[in-house]
């Protein structure tokens, strides 16, 4: 196995914790643990009072992922697996799927795991390439034609990092059955569902919907809870799932007890902390749509709907690397540009899932003003 350099973590590594101004993180406003706690009710309280920090079981805490199962329509607790965060379930599910023999489909730009892990297996990848002149649309008949006889897997992300775009219920009906008709599984990338501008976009997870379907998702992204460390695998398929869990037996072997409960916590206290990050993200964009229209002749973006990020275009002809890097080291502001994604043009992601977004964009308007 060999495993490229994976160029967004290293450039948060060098970033993220000295630049003031992120103006291109990829999850909600977090919360702080004084006021997590506040929200547990009488049970989950109780646990987390009286909680014995020794090892949890491998698959998850039992109440955890039957709280997790909740939030599905057809999914039991017994389909589902927990991880140390999101990157861990990828992992694990790619290993468990994928052998050398294997072709698998994906969509660029993506988080590079996603294409990578199966790269990285030896199994033939083919990219299905999202364009900014399409609106960032997927085309189904291009997903199409991609498949081979030894297709295994199709990777998908909606609503999507970095463009925040996502699929119509026709389309995501009519991948499924592409699956189904070749018997390939689809794993979905869902860890920005609930995250919608509007609630009437949302789909149907993956696993919900199909036999075949793996549904990845996390408390990092739409609950601001990353530093849980805490995502989850879901499927039908038990036979998969538990090859999954024995891959995880190399990796972590089971979560933090800790955040086992503060998430069971959060779940629990779900709509309460979504309407809060609702409510930022609806404000935020309302701060963008009318930034890019006051500076429409130096950047154009499909606007989002889902997900609390985009992925907008600078006009100029300086490279976009080079732009967002004499804004950071100008105005502490960070963006990412789109060779992180290893995507070609002057794209970069921002994100407006955050309280102090309003600042950043302050500070990159200061340094329009003075440098262009």
């Amino acid at each position: 196995m060999q495993l490229p350099l994976f160029k967004l973590e290293e450039y948060l590594t060098q970033w993220e914790f000295k630049a003031p101004y992120l103006l291109c993180c990829s999850d909600a406003e977090s919360i702080s643990m004084k006021d997590l706690v506040a929200m547990a009710d009488a049970e989950s309280k109780n646990l987390w009072e009286n909680l014995q920090l020794s090892y949890t079981e491998s698959p998850g805490l039992p109440l955890l992922r039957e709280t997790i199962a909740s939030q599905f329509d057809r999914i039991s607790a017994k389909d589902v697996l927990t991880f140390a965060g999101a990157e861990e379930g990828i992992f694990c599910a790619m290993h468990a799927l994928l052998s050398p023999k294997d072709h698998v489909i994906s969509i660029v730009p993506a988080y590079q795991s996603l294409v990578d892990l199966p790269r990285s297996i030896g199994a033939e990848t083919t990219a299905i390439t999202l364009k900014f002149e399409s609106n960032w649309k997927l085309d189904l008949q291009e997903v199409a034609d991609a498949f081979k006889p030894n297709t295994k897997l199709v990777v998908i992300n909606f609503p999507h990092n970095p463009t925040g775009v996502n699929l119509d219920l026709t389309s995501l009906n009519q991948l499924v059955e592409l699956c189904r008709k070749s018997g390939a599984y689809l794993f979905s990338d869902e860890v920005y569902r609930f995250m919608e501008l509007d609630e009437k976009d949302r789909l149907p997870s993956i696993a919900d919907i199909y036999e075949r379907g793996l549904s990845l998702s996390v408390m990092s992204k739409a609950y601001g809870l990353a530093g849980l460390r805490i995502g989850w695998v879901c499927c039908k398929d038990h036979a998969v799932l538990k090859k999954i869990e024995q891959f995880k037996h190399y990796t972590s072997i089971c979560n933090s007890a800790p955040s086992e409960i503060l998430s069971l916590i959060a779940l629990r206290a779900k709509e309460k902390i979504l309407e809060r990050n609702h409510s930022i993200m609806r404000t935020n964009i309302k701060l963008l749509d009318a930034f890019f229209s006051d500076y429409a002749h130096l950047f154009r973006w499909v606007r989002p709907k889902g997900g609390c990020i985009g992925f907008p275009e600078l006009l100029l002809k300086e490279n976009i690397d080079s732009f967002s890097q004499r804004l950071v080291e100008k105005k502490g502001v960070l963006l990412m540009p789109a060779s992180i994604y290893s995507t070609p043009g002057n794209f970069f992601r921002i994100g407006f899932g955050r309280k102090n977004m309003p600042s950043s964009l302050e500070k990159l308007i200061e340094f329009l003003k003075e440098n262009i």
